[in-house]
């Protein structure tokens, strides 16, 4: 059916992704904490979900403490639960 890789979409043409670092392990300045929701908007998407380590690239250890940070931050109404809806 089909003749060559490229109608099927495999081969070898697969794109070098940078590994991603950690942010909080290159500067140790930089802290998580829940009374700065400012610092956490940056790991929540729009909808109010917590970005995924897969795509931010902190390192497990800084992603607990990040996840924990941003509930904290929930439950005293400094982050909200649920984003805005799309209109």
């Amino acid at each position: 059916m089909y003749k060559d890789q490229a109608q099927r979409g495999g081969g070898k043409n697969r794109f070098y992704q940078r590994r991603k670092i950690c942010r909080f392990c290159v500067d140790n300045g930089m802290e998580i904490d829940y009374k700065n929701p400012k610092g956490l908007k940056q790991f929540i998407t729009e909808r109010g979900k917590i970005i995924p380590r897969r795509i931010t690239g902190t390192c497990a250890k800084h992603q607990r403490k990040l996840s924990l940070a941003i509930k904290q931050s929930r439950q005293i109404a400094l982050l909200p639960f649920v984003g805005r809806p799309p209109q």
